[in-house]
């Protein structure tokens, strides 16, 4: 509602300037309808650099419109419980893994030009999926309960062999023990989120506008 009400003001303001709107280079368009909300074509535009900033290569235009659907799913849930915004600490620190997953800060650096982001872009997104994130563990980690066994199966059909085809010498089971079992907790999470927005989805009245239909 808050993008809608800026888009109808800056009509408002357009027309008391005396500048009529059909003159007017259109500079942003309506990429879907969710609920009495809006996504626009910015917002795909931007997801889409900071996954060419994150991962050198962004999805497509729809993958992306999927993508905030679902991000918007899950923002308004957690405005509704109140879940509370990360701290500036956990912002920063969200920033430097992803300045560290980089081999240098040069190549960082680089990247960061290609996508077209600057430091305060990238900071506002990082802090937005932290978010998102934030609520959907705090939401579907208590539901998930990994048993030894699963632990077991994945140490000897996953982290044992790739190791050997890498040419070293495997962890040991009680050393990798926790962060297998904190891999598959984040898979659950994921699992449980794909269920919870699909069955959300049926829910809501979604209308794109960029030649995939309307639901």
């Amino acid at each position: 509602m808050r993008r809608l009400f800026e888009l109808v003001l800056c009509g408002a303001l357009l027309a008391v300037a005396g500048i009529p709107l059909a003159a007017q280079e259109v500079v942003d368009r309506i990429a879907a309808r969710v609920e009495n909300d809006i996504i626009l074509d910015s917002d795909i535009r931007t997801l889409s650099r900071y996954q060419l900033l994150v991962d050198g290569k962004s999805e497509s235009d729809a993958q992306i419109l999927d993508r905030l659907i679902d991000q918007w799913i899950v923002r308004t849930e957690a405005e509704v419980a109140r879940f509370p915004l990360p701290s500036d600490a956990e912002i920063q620190r969200s920033v430097e893994r992803l300045e560290k997953s980089f081999a240098s800060q040069e190549e960082y650096e680089a990247r960061k030009k290609q996508s077209g982001l600057n430091d305060a872009e990238i900071r506002g997104i990082a802090a937005s999926q932290l978010y998102l994130s934030n609520y959907l563990d705090s939401r579907f980690r208590p539901a998930v309960q990994i048993d030894p066994k699963t632990i077991e199966d994945f140490y000897l059909k996953s982290i044992v062999p790739l190791a050997k085809s890498r040419g070293q010498e495997p962890p040991s089971l009680e050393n990798a023990r926790d962060s297998i079992q904190e891999a598959l907790v984040q898979r659950g999470i994921n699992d449980e989120a794909d269920r919870w927005l699909i069955e959300s989805r049926a829910r809501l009245h979604i209308e794109k506008l960029m030649g995939q239909g309307t639901k």
